[in-house]
């Protein structure tokens, strides 16, 4: 997936990533990737620009980016991690509020297919 030059500005700036080379440029974008892609698999699905839901929703990929790249080295050292309460209050209240697509009437009337 392309990032539009504002959305990737905004991205580095919340991962606090100034200078980094082309291949951790690359590798951000990966994790970009990947991060929408758990968003879709936990039934959010990416909202329309310029949106309050869609500002909730760049700040979960956000924090999914940041802790992956965090998160890059195999082993951990010290306390156990665990998962930012914001995040996890975000990701809840957009999978909570998602538009219910199923409820969608989609049927085709007799009307319809008489025509």
């Amino acid at each position: 997936m392309q990032l539009d030059a504002i959305r990737k500005v905004t991205l580095k700036a919340f991962c606090r990533l100034d200078d980094i080379s082309a291949e951790e440029e690359e590798l951000l974008y990966h994790l970009y990737d990947a991060a929408v892609g758990y968003m879709s698999g936990a039934g959010v699905q990416e909202p329309p620009e310029n949106t309050p839901r869609r500002a909730q929703y760049d700040l979960c990929v956000n924090y999914l980016v940041l802790d992956s790249w965090d998160r890059r080295d195999a082993s951990f050292v010290g306390a156990a991690s665990s998962e930012n309460p914001a995040f996890r209050r975000l990701l809840n209240q957009l999978k909570l509020t998602e538009p219910d697509v199923s409820n969608l009437d989609t049927t085709e009337t007799e009307e319809d297919s008489q025509s």
